[in-house]
């Protein structure tokens, strides 16, 4: 298939396993749930790093916002996401039918004012 007509997340889910197919993994968990658990603390350091871009601290001086900058950390939380879905097994396909599901919990909820 081309990239055209190849699904994006189809494409993103390749380029991930391709690279951690080259990744030196001596200190990575070897167990899945050892390999979720890094992952987990990899995308929330990421998120912290996302966040620092952002004025979120009100009591400073605010400066321009380089949404560059934050594109590349939010990129960078995508890898370990892709990478732990992989880890888990999920799919594209399983991904859409998961988010689907909670989608439509989420939107309950808020039709029933959580």
């Amino acid at each position: 298939m081309s990239e055209k007509t190849e699904d994006r997340l189809d494409t993103i889910f390749k380029l991930q396993k391709s690279f951690s197919e080259m990744m030196k993994l001596d200190r990575y968990p070897k167990d899945p749930e050892g390999k979720v658990s890094a992952l987990c603390t990899a995308i929330m350091h990421e998120a912290v790093e996302l966040q620092r871009t952002t004025n979120w601290k009100w009591w400073k001086t605010p400066t321009e916002f380089n949404e560059a900058e934050a594109r590349e950390e939010l990129i960078d939380i995508w890898h370990f996401v892709v990478q732990a879905s992989l880890e888990l097994n999920l799919t594209p396909d399983d991904i859409l039918a998961e988010y689907k599901k909670k989608n439509e919990i989420n939107r309950e909820r808020q039709r029933n004012g959580y």
